[in-house]
């Protein structure tokens, strides 16, 4: 057999335990799946270990699959409820030899799959334009993390959503790159929820917003649309707006959308940052968090979270209801905090910005939304 069979073997064969061993190549020694339940959801465990550190991944059954160095390793042990499978390697290829054992079968292990909004199998022809779905509208194993974090993204708005007797709403998309979110939130408003959505994607890549409409156009979804623009100089669009959403809006781009949800009084903010560098270049010393500034990896990660909550207090000033949750588990993304925030009055806080406004001036740094939203 060769490795491709044994993978297509593993795919119809679904697995109690699969070791790798027996080292022909590669930067690991030992690589082994076994299933794991991950907040009611039944995913599979890749463990792959080197000689002084081991790596972990919770991923879907195929996908660990297409992610195991079969050709690496002479032996290959699969196990399954009452039967082990042995493959060697040979000159031939893999020899296969199979004795009983003792496991028994796992009831949990298939029945309990986590229901997605949008689900591996699903006819949507745009993931596959994508690149999120193979032609079998399976998963591309390299697009797993990417697929986890739009489904996640997609359930959060769907909690405020969930009873909403909406007939349309309209939506910026700041930073919009290649769009996964963006297609697929469309999806979500006008096929699953049957609400006429209007939705703008902005980027600063002229190739990409090109192919982007290419897309939309193809697929026909007509309230959907894709603009060059710089959100952080060029005029945007001025009709009545009821969500913004960022994905990864790298450093102050994510600042420069927070405002302009205040300033238009947007109503909805559902918001993941990316790399945040202003206050880590800026802090000095300045009060009782010295201490967080003497190492450079504490330093960074200390200025990304001050630089979080410090949004999201500025949109509690501006009268937001705010909270901060976990978008997606580190393993998947270590940029994994959503701001999620909704307006639910016009009063100004002034109490918070003074603090901010001392705070700040006691660290002697920069912050872009603190100085968009309160310059007059």
């Amino acid at each position: 057999m060769t490795a491709e069979e044994i993978k297509e073997f593993f795919k119809q064969n679904p697995a109690l335990k699969i070791v790798l061993s027996d080292k022909l190549a590669g930067e690991f020694n030992k690589i082994s799946l076994r299933p794991v339940n991950i907040k009611g959801e039944q995913l599979f465990q890749l463990e792959k270990s080197t000689k002084t550190q081991v790596f972990h991944e919770n991923l879907p059954y195929s996908v660990a699959i297409d992610r195991l160095e079969l050709n690496n390793f002479k032996q290959i042990l699969f196990e399954v409820p009452q039967k082990s499978y042995i493959f060697s390697i040979s000159k031939n290829g893999y020899k296969k030899r199979v004795k009983a054992n003792n496991l028994a079968k796992v009831d949990t292990l298939h029945n309990k799959t986590k229901k997605y909004l949008l689900n591996e199998g699903d006819n949507v022809p745009v993931m596959q334009e994508l690149g999120i779905f193979t032609k079998e509208n399976k998963i591309v194993a390299s697009m797993y993390d990417k697929f986890k974090q739009i489904n996640r993204f997609i359930e959060i708005i769907d909690d405020e959503f969930k009873t909403s007797n909406l007939n349309d709403i309209t939506i910026l998309d700041f930073g919009c790159g290649k769009s996964y979110l963006t297609f697929l939130i469309y999806h979500y408003f006008v096929n699953i929820k049957k609400i006429k959505a209007h939705i703008i994607g902005y980027d600063i890549k002229n190739d990409v917003v090109e192919n982007c409409n290419k897309l939309a156009k193809k697929y026909n979804y007509s309230g959907l649309e894709f603009v060059l623009s710089d959100v952080k100089k060029d005029k945007l669009f001025s009709g009545k707006i009821d969500m913004i959403i960022t994905l990864h809006a790298c450093d102050t781009a994510t600042d420069y959308a927070l405002n302009f949800a205040i300033k238009n009084k947007v109503k909805y903010i559902f918001s993941v940052p990316c790399c945040q560098h202003e206050i880590n270049l800026s802090i000095k010393n300045g009060g009782e968090f010295d201490i967080m500034l003497k190492d450079g990896i504490i330093k960074e990660r200390f200025s990304a979270l001050l630089t979080d909550e410090i949004r999201a207090e500025i949109l509690r000033a501006f009268g937001y209801s705010v909270d901060m949750i976990e978008f997606v588990d580190f393993a998947h993304s270590p940029k994994n905090i959503m701001i999620r925030a909704k307006q639910t009055t016009s009063k100004i806080n002034t109490k918070i910005l003074e603090k901010l406004q001392n705070l700040i001036k006691n660290y002697n740094f920069s912050q872009k939304l603190y100085d968009l939203s309160t310059k007059k």
